[in-house]
């Protein structure tokens, strides 16, 4: 039996295509071993988001050719399908697959393993350009507590700074009828938690006419019936709107949580990045979703040091944060990315400022979260266990992002169970079960 192991780096898209890769070579006979260990196969799932990215995904890569020599070394993901050829061209790399054509991972390495196509060792395509995505259904449960449904990929936003658009292609989406059956088998599997995820989620139904994420939710709701919970991946500001804010507040099946992407709270800035909406436009989304969902999480992703960011922009953004009642921030220093138009701009911010800002944006990121657990004290939430800790704690996810540790058994692992909230600690909450 043939042995293979992975690395994944990067988003939630990537890991769920490295699972469902697992399960394509699983039912070809492969065993999956950890990374590091012998094998024969050995896959790293690359990102190219920043240029530290970059540098992570070598390293893998590099790690993977020098613990297995003799192992047949695959690289895919997005570094992979920007820089075919540099990560070919790396010694001990056996195969370079883009993200086009990830789906046929499998497929490409037992038939260069059996040696029908000698000498190929890039397999790239255009991008897909016909809509839609393969229904993918899982057989074997995974590790993880919650699953994972890719329900769009690719991106036609272009910021100024981001290469994803080169790296992922147009956006498509996949049929609603597919979503619902791999949902469906999901919450069979006993998955309480199943999290819709995308390369630009909002942008779901783009090419299928009449069909957009709220309508999504909808169709869902409406035909998979049982104990189970949706959460949201990223939705961009201008994608989040009344229906869906509105269905939020009224479906206790849809996680009290948005990750709403900020970039900047710099109206000038805003519009150097090629985003689409203004600060105040931003503020105004944040308080009318917190007013219409108590206790709902908000989280964010900001960048510092974006070209030509000055001191009075920055403190625009920080300022805007720190007025909203947001849970977390991922804080991102700006990244150099060739091919995108930010990448030849004037006005290049130094390291040092970058990590300045970074490292204010986390401090303030630290006391809102702070903050927001100590207002949750005294509330009764739902919360799904995911492990079991050392000292026979249980720690779980509330349906508003909350991490909560209360005492339990080994069995309510992979279960929601109702927790009271008793004490905020600086990161995470400790509670109850409540009968």
């Amino acid at each position: 039996m043939k042995k293979i192991s992975f690395y994944t780096l990067g988003c939630k898209v990537n890991q769920v295509e490295t699972e469902q890769m697992i399960e394509e070579f699983l039912g070809r006979g492969y065993q999956l071993a950890e990374f590091g260990d012998p094998v024969d196969v050995c896959v790293i799932n690359t990102c190219t988001v920043t240029h530290i990215s970059d540098r992570k995904s070598r390293a893998a890569i590099r790690r993977a050719i020098r613990t297995n020599p003799a192992a047949l070394v695959v690289a895919t993901g997005c570094l992979a399908q920007i820089d075919a050829q540099g990560i070919n061209d790396m010694e001990g790399v056996g195969l370079v697959i883009g993200n086009q054509a990830k789906e046929q991972t499998a497929e490409i390495v037992e038939t260069y393993l059996s040696g029908q196509v000698p000498g190929q060792s890039v397999w790239l395509q255009p991008p897909d350009l016909e809509p839609g995505l393969r229904r993918f259904l899982y057989t074997i449960p995974h590790k993880r507590t919650r699953a994972f449904v890719k329900i769009q990929d690719g991106c036609q936003s272009f910021c100024s700074y981001c290469v994803v658009p080169h790296a992922r292609g147009p956006v498509r989406s996949k049929k609603p009828d597919d979503v619902v059956a791999e949902l469906a088998q999901l919450q069979a599997l006993g998955y309480k938690e199943v999290v819709l995820t995308g390369i630009h989620t909002g942008q779901y139904g783009r090419e299928l006419q009449g069909w957009d994420v709220t309508l999504l939710l909808d169709y869902i709701l409406g035909r998979v019936a049982g104990d189970y919970r949706i959460r949201l991946s990223s939705l961009e500001p201008l994608e989040v709107n009344a229906r869906l804010l509105a269905m939020m507040a009224a479906q206790p099946r849809i996680c009290r949580h948005l990750h709403i992407p900020l970039q900047s709270g710099s109206n000038r800035v805003l519009n150097l990045m090629g985003r689409r909406y203004t600060r105040d436009y931003y503020r105004q989304l944040v308080l009318e979703a917190a007013a219409l969902i108590p206790s709902a999480a908000f989280t964010a992703d900001v960048m510092v040091g974006f070209p030509q960011e000055t001191d009075d922009d920055f403190h625009d953004t920080f300022n805007l944060i720190e007025e909203l009642p947001m849970y977390d921030l991922h804080v991102f220093k700006y990244s150099q990315r060739a091919g995108t138009s930010a990448a030849d701009m004037a006005g290049q911010v130094e390291a040092t400022a970058k990590q300045q800002r970074s490292q204010a944006l986390l401090d303030l990121a630290g006391r809102k979260k702070k903050e927001f657990i100590v207002a949750q004290v005294g509330q009764t939430v739902p919360v799904l266990t995911q492990k079991i800790l050392p000292d026979g704690i249980c720690m779980g996810l509330s349906d508003n992002y909350l991490e909560v540790r209360f005492p339990g058994r080994n069995d309510t692992v992979g279960h929601i169970m109702t927790v009271t909230i008793d004490e905020a600690c600086s990161d995470f909450a400790v509670g109850h079960i409540t009968v």
